[in-house]
């Protein structure tokens, strides 16, 4: 398998090292990816990586990847406006842990196998290091003005923050973990985000220079909406891997409601569909009677690949609790947090607790919650068999609203007509 054309065609190489795609072709090769550890969690942000090196194995070479515990003391300035708000051993401790529990999701760390994955921290090889030692062996190598060319240092020197000498010198910190790697481990190319480019090709020098060896590197377009705004951001922040920071649900939302443009972009770079299903099936998204068949697809894919089966499935299900009859039983099953995502948007009402303890009448209840303005506007509602709690018809006015209805002991749902919904929230 040829990884370079493999990876072209689906809109994720930029720029490229002259070589690499030859070296790729001639043996397994050892190739590397950074993690930079701000969060106990990936975001969608991080999945292009991630992919690279599932790629990169399936294609039969070897996969590293690198948490940077070392380098997150730091913080990487490329095209950054402002410099990174430094981490404490302990918080970078405990991002590198829930870090690697999620790269060993995706990538076979099997050590019987020839190309198993492996997982390094670069903090192991810089504890030991001296400054001194280090603007000894390392800084000698490069120089101020190799350094200072680089777009991404001359943009925040250009600025009005300027950038602190901690921050001029991470490329040389991050050049020297591809030395090191390439030393102790015979890692040979560095993969990365196109904003990754000039700190890169830093230790290709840095490994020509001080270890007369020859290195190679790709990037990746950074990834943006066809609207020209940032990719994977909500109006609740970063979309995250982990299920308790974004749900399944909300994961697999995310994916259906992209646009047209860039599902057809995303199909390509998200999953691992062949050039030929993603071609018919974007022949038949084009069809009046296929709408959402292209989004719907690249949201299983992605939740099934992030979350497993029976993350998608609920998700799924989860999906359809405002538009199906039958999702009582779902709609029981759910966590708090889950029924908040999935009733994201639905109107909100608040109903006293004490009030629940004798048991309410539903009309006194559906007036008092203020979900209709009168009971008898409540009571004609019910008499013509439109309203539903927790999605079940309520057959009568002398239903009693109690404690035994509340979900997760403080929410109950209303359903008026065919689908306008209520979360009532009784405190």
């Amino acid at each position: 398998m040829n990884l370079i054309e493999e990876l072209r065609w689906r809109g994720m190489v930029q720029d490229i090292m002259p070589g690499t795609e030859e070296q790729l072709l001639k043996e397994m090769t050892s190739a590397y990816v950074g993690f930079d550890p701000t969060a106990d969690s990936l975001h969608i942000g991080s999945l292009v990586p991630i992919l690279l090196l599932v790629h990169l194995q399936r294609a039969g070479h070897k996969p590293f990847a690198l948490v940077g515990g070392a380098t997150g003391m730091v913080g990487d300035p490329s095209f950054k406006a402002e410099e990174r708000k430094m981490l404490d051993l302990d918080t970078l401790a405990l991002n590198q842990k829930g870090i690697k529990a999620q790269l060993e999701k995706f990538l076979d760390f099997d050590p019987a196998k020839p190309n198993a994955a492996e997982m390094v921290n670069n903090f192991d090889w810089f504890k030991d290091i001296s400054f001194l030692d280090f603007i000894r062996d390392v800084g000698k190598h490069i120089t101020v003005n190799y350094m200072m060319s680089k777009d991404s240092v001359k943009r925040r020197l250009e600025g009005d923050s300027g950038m602190s000498f901690t921050e001029f010198t991470y490329q040389l910190i991050q050049g020297y973990d591809f030395y090191h790697l390439y030393t102790a481990k015979n890692v040979k190319l560095q993969m990365g985000g196109s904003d990754q480019w000039g700190n890169i090709v830093t230790g290709t020098e840095l490994i020509r220079r001080k270890a007369n060896g020859e290195a190679f590197a790709f990037t990746c377009p950074l990834l943006k909406k066809a609207d020209g705004t940032k990719f994977g951001k909500t109006e609740r922040g970063n979309v995250w891997l982990d299920p308790q920071k974004t749900s399944p649900y909300l994961f697999y939302q995310f994916w259906v409601k992209t646009t047209d443009e860039d599902a057809e972009n995303y199909i390509k770079i998200f999953t691992f569909l062949s050039k030929e299903e993603i071609d018919e099936l974007i022949a038949l998204h084009k069809l009046p009677s296929n709408q959402w068949l292209l989004q719907k697809r690249l949201a299983k894919e992605l939740t099934t690949f992030v979350h497993g089966e029976k993350g998608f499935e609920f998700a799924l299900q989860a999906s359809e609790i405002l538009f199906s009859k039958d999702t009582t039983e779902v709609l029981t099953s759910l966590t708090e947090q889950e029924l908040l995502d999935v009733m994201d948007g639905v109107p909100q009402f608040e109903f006293a607790a004490s009030e629940l303890e004798a048991g309410k009448d539903i009309v006194s209840f559906l007036a008092a919650t203020g979900i209709f303005p009168s009971k008898s506007e409540a009571r004609k509602m019910v008499q013509n068999n439109g309203v539903s709690i927790n999605k079940i018809k309520v057959s009568g006015i002398d239903k009693i609203v109690d404690r035994s209805l509340l979900l997760n002991d403080k929410y109950i749902l209303v359903q008026k007509g065919s689908n306008k919904y209520n979360l009532v929230i009784v405190k």
